[in-house]
């Protein structure tokens, strides 16, 4: 059984929930009051008044009653919906679509995206999201800001960083659309081509601090080159990529819409799939063989809709066109994936849409058939699962980071109630109350 190791992350964990040993007696506990609390989503049991200990970043005892102690602070959310902070397995923290997103592209230094990110950080904790996936970004820019916020120099979720796509020549995630001079500059060095290039590719994103590979199975949306939405890497070299990972103790997830990608990564041995636009029949049995998670990234195909048929349009011919071919289709492949009983981790691909609006995502899953309890499910212990993580996050049981946010309203009535969170802690910090 291949264990799989997100190294950096275990640290960010670490320096975000535990302080040193020694003052461990010293830190004084907080005394969480929940009128309504979502303790273990996995159970799906919503409990009233409970008291949640923090202490040194875990949440170490849960109490019936409203219980305080001499000494301790008290949260007082007798009046709220207390809930694990929510996990997004697909973000893009250091830049966002909009009308200048190509200028931006080549204009801004690594310094300045991980800024940005800063920024959009805050934001996407501030909405609850306590632990992000970035699934592409430049290495130098989401590295440090994966570093700042696990040392607490920035306010932000933890991190779990990708960094460069593995992506092939001319495809999704090389530079398309520039002048060639340029677009030589700006290449990532995780683009590759044939097999043993590939496994070179990966090797490298680990050595620069990867927690997870990802890849562009197929074409993509928002770049910008009429090579359509299908396979784009050979199945030889999806083969290498995914030996390759696994054998350095990381897992691999695939940007992929086109059926053919899809199929060719999961036979070749892949562990989740991101977006997921054409699944079919055929790709959902494989899903459900290899025990691999979809994230359907339901707001990226509402969004680039809204914009290539609105009436200020920034999106390039090749990119429109696209848009309009994948967007509509999301919502019906994740009602059919879910049918099926398809694994489904809660992901966004914010920095398409808006970061901070990361909660729409919840309306869209219950359009597409789920409960809201499976939508919250999907956002907390699936996610966590997915990342295998449960042993830390994605729920609110002893032992268990201190990840904690509420909201006034009744989500389990109106999922819409989790776009405005109002209380948020973090690893037992609290950032917003």
């Amino acid at each position: 059984m291949k264990h799989f190791v997100l190294g950096a992350l275990a640290a960010a964990l670490l320096a975000s929930s535990a302080p040193q040993a020694v003052l461990a007696q010293q830190t004084p506990a907080t005394f969480v009051q929940a009128g309504r609390v979502l303790l273990d989503p996995a159970g799906g049991k919503v409990e009233t008044a409970k008291t949640l200990v923090v202490q040194n970043g875990k949440v170490v005892r849960v109490l019936d009653g409203y219980v305080a102690e001499p000494g301790g602070k008290v949260v007082d959310l007798k009046d709220s919906f207390v809930l694990p902070g929510f996990i997004d397995s697909h973000v893009h923290i250091t830049g966002q679509q909009g009308p200048t997103a190509r200028l931006d592209e080549v204009t801004q230094s690594s310094a300045e995206q991980a800024m940005v990110g800063a920024r959009y950080a805050k934001k996407t904790l501030l909405a609850g999201f306590t632990t992000v996936a970035d699934l592409g970004a430049d290495n130098e820019a989401i590295f440090a800001l994966r570093k700042a916020i696990a040392q607490g120099d920035v306010a932000g979720p933890r991190i779990i960083a990708s960094g460069s796509a593995i992506s092939v020549h001319g495809g999704h995630g090389d530079v398309n659309g520039y002048r060639e001079d340029v677009m030589h500059v700006l290449r990532p060095g995780s683009v590759c081509s044939g097999p043993d290039d590939c496994r070179r590719a990966v090797r490298e994103q680990v050595w620069k601090g990867a927690d997870i590979i990802k890849i562009t199975a197929t074409g993509g949306v928002l770049s910008n080159t009429a090579a359509g939405l299908g396979q784009q890497f050979s199945n030889p070299e999806l083969e290498a990529i995914v030996d390759t990972a696994h054998r350095m103790g990381r897992k691999v997830t695939a940007h992929a819409h086109g059926g053919d990608g899809i199929k060719s990564f999961l036979a070749a041995g892949g562990d989740s799939i991101e977006h997921g636009t054409w699944l079919d029949a055929d790709g959902i049995a494989l899903m459900k063989k290899n025990g691999a998670y979809l994230v359907p990234t339901l707001m990226a195909g509402d969004f680039v809709v809204g914009i290539a048929k609105g009436p200020n349009n920034f999106f390039t011919p090749a990119q429109t066109a696209k848009a309009l071919q994948a967007g509509p289709l999301m919502l019906d492949m994740t009602r059919r994936a879910h049918k099926a009983g398809v694994k489904i981790a809660f992901g966004t691909d914010t920095g398409v849409s808006a970061h901070g609006d990361n909660a729409g995502e919840f309306a869209l899953l219950v359009q597409a058939g789920l409960t809201p309890m499976e939508a919250i499910q999907a956002a907390t212990v699936n996610a966590a699962t997915h990342f295998g993580l449960q042993d830390e996050i994605g729920a609110l049981t002893p032992g268990k980071t201190a990840d904690i946010i509420a909201v006034k309203g009744d989500p389990l009535a109106d999922v819409s109630a989790l776009k405005s969170v109002s209380f948020v802690m973090k690893g037992g910090q609290i950032h917003k109350e």
